[in-house]
């Protein structure tokens, strides 16, 4: 891997500049606000193209990724494109020798993270994975409560949901050829705070899934994500963690419920993004508290990748984290379409 003197030495690059949610323009603010240099931008639409440029003065503009490869000297890439592109175009840059950070999901197999990591090995660069909500303040706190303080006792389930009555909007994240699936979005950041809390080697996924209600209304029609998405997965420690994503609940958890609910021997800890919840019991008597959350710091991702570059830390998400929620979900997909529990391959 190359090494650079000091953060500002580091050229970074992006590839896709959309305009949903504006996350080209993001990432090269927050590589900038760590003190990396923003140099260059891939990107099909020409309007877009013209955006880059003016929220980035002088940055070097690109209509194809081979171009921006040969011409731009980039260090550090960022794939933010559909999730069904991250792995080509990661293992293009991987393979050019370039440090290379994918938007969130990694990818949507395991086999493709498995291609992406051995072309990082291969070129001896960083794979990353852009989970900037490892530091958001609601798993901040719950990591702190419930692993290091211990607050509710042994840890033996986790409940993540998310979901309401709508149908999937007309863009590409309602297909699940080109998104996963309805799993795939919230999902892995759901199963990425679960993850911080959970201690035991994945063993194996059970997935469910139901289809077909909402498909004939959208574009996709059969290709629509599935209405609804289930998955249990078990761990050797005797733990085990579900996940739901609906569009089909009429009665969905709400916020009393909360995104996560983490059970315990002495009690649950619910949280969401904004508030958290603790529910014990004392001699026989329910005691309820609840507050709010810190403050995120996902600015620390970009900060901690810049220092890994330099040789100063250990990289926090590694491309061995960002593969434990792409094997879960991969495997849950599988199991609704064949009907039984799979093993697990990775811990």
């Amino acid at each position: 891997m190359k090494r650079h003197a000091q953060a500002k030495d580091i050229k970074c690059g992006v590839i896709g500049y959309g305009g949903a949610f504006n996350m080209g323009r993001e990432h090269l603010k927050g590589m900038q606000a760590a003190g990396m240099a923003p140099c260059a931008v891939a990107e099909l639409d020409k309007a877009r193209l013209e955006v880059a440029r003016q929220d980035f003065p002088g940055i070097e503009t690109y209509t194809s990724v081979e171009q921006m490869l040969r011409e731009s000297g980039v260090d550090l890439v960022a794939v933010i494109t559909p999730h069904n592109t991250h792995a080509a175009l990661a293992q293009q840059c991987l393979e050019a020798g370039r440090n290379v950070v994918v938007e969130k999901p990694m990818a949507i197999t395991t086999d493709e993270c498995d291609r992406m990591m051995a072309a990082a090995r291969k070129s001896g660069v960083i794979l990353s994975t852009y989970h900037n909500r490892h530091w958001d303040g609601c798993i901040l706190r719950a990591v702190e409560e419930v692993r290091r303080k211990g607050v509710i006792g042994d840890v033996f389930r986790i409940e993540a949901h998310m979901g309401g009555y709508h149908k999937p909007g007309d863009w590409w994240r309602s297909s699940r050829t080109v998104s996963g699936g309805i799993l795939y979005d919230w999902g892995v950041h759901l199963l990425e705070y679960s993850l911080q809390l959970l201690q035991g080697k994945l063993t194996e996924v059970s997935g469910f899934a139901h289809t077909g209600f909402w498909a004939p209304q959208t574009p996709y029609k059969d290709d629509t994500i599935e209405d609804e998405g289930h998955l249990v997965a078990r761990f050797d420690s005797g733990q085990w963690l579900e996940l739901t994503m609906s569009s089909l609940d009429s009665f969905p958890k709400g916020r009393e419920r909360k995104w996560v609910e983490v059970t315990g021997t002495k009690g649950t800890y619910l949280f969401e993004g904004r508030t958290w919840k603790t529910v014990m019991q004392d001699q026989g008597e329910r005691v309820e508290r609840e507050g709010e959350n810190p403050p995120g710091t996902g600015h620390l991702f970009y900060e901690n990748l810049a220092a890994a570059l330099l040789g100063k830390a250990d990289l926090v998400i590694t491309a061995e984290w960002a593969r434990r929620p792409i094997h879960i979900l991969d495997l849950a997909v599988r199991s609704a379409k064949e009907g039984r529990a799979l093993p697990a391959r990775y811990a």
